[in-house]
């Protein structure tokens, strides 16, 4: 159930057979969700965190008028409300794209972690800064890319992502997204996100099909994003 998470930890740190059995033995309850429902309520008061086993989730905000900004896409494999664990209450949603489940960890199970095990404490404070590092990476993205450089550098990075879990094909990731969920992620119109997808089609970069994207020319794609994945910290280091 957690293998994705797992994989996702070992690529970055080393992690021992008793540090498994830890994280394995956090997870409780298994929930599992429709699309389109709102896990966490922006405001709810938390003890647990989700650990993201099946399916996407993105963190979301409304304006009273009732636009949404996504604010980060999350995969199998990410404690997607890690930072709700010090926080006890999410200034945003947590709302889902797909069916799934998330297995749900005690605030109470975490805080033992720190006590009990300071190495996977780094492990997962790592996680939370990597998880700021691709909000900044979207910051800047959003204030001064291109709307086909902002469109290409999501699917690169997603295929980073995906890959480091075991959810890509070869070129090929699943993507569930809506022309109007990538709107609200990306700061578009839908009009405007079509348009740049049939772009990146027409330049031979994409194809889109079944819900699924395949990258056709990795070296043209990452050049229009100008991606460099340094920011996604994919190399192992040890933590002390």
């Amino acid at each position: 159930m957690i293998t994705p998470h797992l994989k996702k930890l070992r690529l970055r740190t080393d992690i021992s057979s008793e540090e498994e059995r830890v994280i394995r033995d956090l997870v409780g309850e298994v929930r599992r969700f429709k699309a389109d429902e709102v896990l966490v309520h922006a405001g709810e008061e938390l003890d647990r965190c989700m650990l993201l086993v099946e399916g996407w989730l993105v963190r979301s905000k409304d304006l009273p008028s009732g636009e949404r900004q996504v604010l980060e896409i999350h995969i199998p494999g990410d404690f997607a409300d890690l930072h709700g664990f010090t926080l006890k209450r999410l200034d945003h949603d947590m709302a889902s794209v797909t069916d799934g489940a998330v297995a749900l960890v005690s605030h109470a199970a975490l805080a033992n972690i720190i006590e009990e095990h300071p190495h996977l404490a780094l492990v997962y404070w790592l996680s939370t800064n990597i998880d700021a590092s691709v909000g900044r990476e979207m910051a800047l993205s959003l204030g001064q890319r291109s709307a086909i450089s902002r469109m290409a550098h999501l699917f690169c990075e997603l295929h980073a992502r995906l890959k480091v879990v075991g959810e890509t094909r070869g070129d090929t990731f699943d993507f569930p997204l809506t022309q109007r969920e990538i709107a609200e992620y990306l700061g578009l119109t839908v009009v405007h996100v079509n348009r740049t997808l049939q772009e990146l089609r027409r330049k031979g970069l994409v194809e889109s099909e079944n819900r699924a994207i395949t990258i056709r020319d990795r070296r043209g794609l990452e050049a229009i994003a100008e991606f460099d994945p340094s920011y996604l910290h994919l190399e192992k280091r040890v933590l002390a």
